[in-house]
């Protein structure tokens, strides 16, 4: 089960790609973005949903909507995994899960992230989720389909 949309996403702090750490109040004020969570870098799935997002990142740079990758990786992995693919958005390491679950996106137990895609407006309210396991075409094409 995925948060709820029309109630704001929770804040947080993570150490990303780019060397700093992201905080979606700070680094994304007053701007809608894309927050994607995803079980594990290298895995078959996760680098196809990757690599989807990496092929239709330009509708999503038009429109100045930022996308971050997020899962329990640590950030070697994570940079190895984004030079691998070539992409052009950052990755952000939740290795203790702690954002992952005030996301409600992580397997209970296993403490393993589940694949689950929230939009975001301006004002960080949810405005858009996709959750599907064990596919993830769909995550970017329903993304789409709300930024139009």
């Amino acid at each position: 089960m995925a948060l709820k949309i029309g109630t704001k996403a929770p804040d947080f702090t993570l150490p990303s790609t780019s060397g700093e750490k992201i905080t979606l109040s700070v680094d994304c004020k007053g701007k809608a973005c894309i927050v994607y969570f995803y079980p594990k870098d290298f895995t078959r799935v996760c680098s196809k949903e990757a690599c989807d997002f990496r092929d239709q990142f330009a509708a999503f740079r038009n429109l100045d909507i930022p996308i971050f990758g997020i899962s329990r990786d640590d950030m070697k992995t994570h940079l190895r995994f984004k030079d691998e693919y070539q992409l052009p958005f950052d990755l952000l390491s939740d290795l203790d899960g702690r954002v992952c679950k005030s996301y409600d996106a992580l397997v209970p137990l296993i403490k393993m992230p589940k694949r689950i895609t929230y939009f975001l407006d301006q004002d960080h309210i949810i405005k858009g989720v996709h959750s599907e396991m064990f596919e993830s075409s769909s995550h970017v094409s329903s993304m789409l389909k709300l930024i139009k």
